[in-house]
């Protein structure tokens, strides 16, 4: 039998570390339920000192469903499922605002698994938002008005730029997708706002400027510190968080030293009503 898991929440709104647990262990199996317990309960959870080979966080991130190759992996990479997010003085981190991952996928994620190898002595921070209280916080007439309503997501939006690559090029193969304003969660039925300042491009069924003005309300309930925790990156810290409630953004206010991450991506269902 797994020994219970040491779990100290961060806030109260969301965001728990997890203790005495060696992530690399043959025996994580055995803990791979409370994990995922503890993911659903918190949002995101966090690990320290952990040392994993890339062929080991791959393999932790398989206990939780099958893996996807993010667009961003180079094609002769050795390890696709790894996305390396590597900033330094030739390279200013461009994640500093409030996202979901990969929402432009037809089946967005469940999760990542984000491990720290470099990190500066100070700085570089991820910031995590519980979008499930985001919605709680919106009054009963904007929840009626929101229910219902979907938005597209467009993978160019952010990555064209980045991939040197035009729109229609990424829309043969990442073709723009809808999804629900406000989703539920699959597992445990709580209401998400679900659009996010990166991939969302518009509301359908509202105008230009409604549809602008909607999703700026929206997009600032992730700004709200009730709603968040905050992360202070050493190497060998993990996060693992939950894609479908969480949205994050990694502070950029290191630069120019160098922050250096590797990433590993659940896939997941998609979203619905």
């Amino acid at each position: 039998m797994a020994e219970n898991l040491t779990i100290k929440p961060m806030t109260p709104a969301i965001g728990a570390e997890i203790f005495d647990v060696d992530l690399a262990s043959p025996d994580i199996a055995a803990q791979i339920p409370q994990i995922r317990a503890a993911l659903l309960e918190y949002g995101v959870i966090f690990f320290r000192d952990q040392e994993l080979t890339q062929d080991e966080h791959i393999a932790l991130a398989r206990h939780f469903g099958d893996l996807e190759i993010h667009p961003a992996t180079p094609k002769d990479q050795a390890k696709p499922e790894i996305l390396r997010i590597s900033h330094g003085p030739k390279s200013k981190g461009q994640e500093n605002y409030w996202h979901s991952d990969v929402t432009w996928r037809e089946k967005p994620s469940l999760g990542s698994i984000l491990r720290a190898l470099e990190v500066p002595e100070t700085g570089g921070d991820t910031l995590f938002a519980n979008m499930h209280l985001a919605y709680e916080g919106l009054s009963p007439k904007m929840k009626e008005f929101c229910e219902g309503l979907t938005a597209v997501h467009d993978v160019a939006r952010v990555f064209a730029r980045r991939l040197g690559k035009r729109p229609e090029e990424l829309h043969e193969q990442y073709p723009p997708m809808t999804h629900p304003v406000i989703r539920t969660h699959p597992e445990s039925g709580k209401r998400v706002i679900y659009v996010n300042t990166a991939f969302t491009s518009h509301i359908e069924g509202l105008s230009a400027e409604e549809s602008r003005w909607l999703l700026d309300h929206l997009y600032k309930t992730a700004a709200n510190p009730e709603i968040q925790c905050r992360f202070r990156w050493k190497a060998g810290s993990i996060a693992f968080w939950d894609n479908r409630i969480c949205q994050h953004l990694a502070a950029s206010d290191y630069f120019p030293e160098r922050r250096i991450m590797e990433r590993v991506t659940i896939a997941g269902d998609r979203p619905y009503f």
